[in-house]
């Protein structure tokens, strides 16, 4: 099956979080496919890239109910909203629970309020593999047991149900995406989504050894931000899609810790270990079905990455 793109030209769509890592991303590439596209950020802790010039920026807190509604309002039929606004920091919502619950669940409901009242074409929901815990099915699919063990994945799983509650209740569709290690440019190695590749390559520029925790033997499946950015289009556009559907968001690979500061080179030192999943892998057979593939390879990209952040 060929991936599913645009039906057409010039939909309407919103990009909560748009000035964040992901959604910068995921607006260039809407702005590229011929999208109007209007970003939601309050612009606290976004990436130097900024704002896509082609783009629309409101800056609107996703809790503001009256702003958010007033702004859909506004805009004639939205096609989509895609909804990556969160404080997704996995620590942070263990020292700062309410916060974290504020933004993460309240600013859902609010989305999802607010894109019911107006007619909204399709919610995308950005969730994350964070939600099934420490388990032992590896690679994990759809239908493994959750077993969230911080706030911050809590506060997704419960995005999800608010999306399957939304979609069932108010005939409102959506889509919702658990991501697994995202990485590329634009991600701060010492952020929120600062991942190991991120860290390492900031590591290997600094002239510092690359710190690994434990063994180095635990293993990520890391997927490139860009095909990231594909999966959110192909969830917005495949046609029988919109009742709360959930797909994994990874390459179906496992890499260990080891192996990715072996790619970026140069000396290591190893540190205590932590308390983390030992191993994390997506089944992606389900997202595979609606013609989405993975299409950065894991070498190809932190080679791009090291160039590109060099030259910063």
């Amino acid at each position: 099956m060929n991936e599913v793109t645009s039906p057409k030209k010039n939909m309407r769509l919103v990009v909560t979080g748009g000035a964040g890592f992901i959604g910068t991303h995921l607006t260039q590439l809407l702005v590229s496919e011929g999208h109007e596209v209007h970003v939601v950020d309050t612009l606290v802790g976004t990436i130097k890239r900024g704002i896509h010039p082609s783009a629309t920026l409101h800056i609107i807190d996703v809790r503001d109910q009256e702003k958010l509604t007033a702004l859909f309002k506004s805009l004639p039929h939205i096609d989509g909203v895609f909804h990556a606004a969160a404080l997704p920091s996995v620590p942070f919502s263990i020292e700062n629970p309410l916060v974290s619950h504020d933004v993460n669940v309240n600013g859902t409901l609010s989305v999802l309020a607010a894109a019911h009242a107006h007619g909204v074409g399709r919610v995308i929901f950005s969730s994350s593999s964070a939600v099934y815990g420490d388990t032992n099915v590896i690679p994990s699919n759809e239908e493994t047991s959750l077993s969230p063990q911080s706030p911050y994945a809590l506060h997704k799983y419960i995005g999800e149900q608010y999306c399957a509650l939304y979609s069932a209740l108010y005939a409102l569709p959506t889509v919702v995406l658990r991501y697994y290690n995202v990485y590329g440019l634009g991600a701060d190695p010492n952020g929120p989504y600062a991942s190991a590749i991120g860290k390492f390559i900031q590591m290997q520029q600094n002239g510092q050894p690359i710190t690994i925790t434990g063994d180095g033997e635990q293993t990520r499946d890391m997927v490139h931000v860009r095909d990231v950015a594909r999966a959110n289009l192909v969830a917005l556009t495949h046609p029988h899609l919109g009742n709360a559907e959930i797909f994994n968001v990874g390459t179906g690979t496992q890499t260990s810790i080891n192996e990715i500061a072996h790619i970026i080179g140069g000396p290591t030192l190893h540190i205590p270990a932590r308390h983390e999943p030992r191993h994390s892998c997506a089944d992606i057979t389900r997202i595979q079905a609606l013609g989405w593939h993975p299409s950065v390879k894991l070498h190809e990209g932190i080679h791009e990455l090291k160039a590109e952040t060099h030259l910063q």
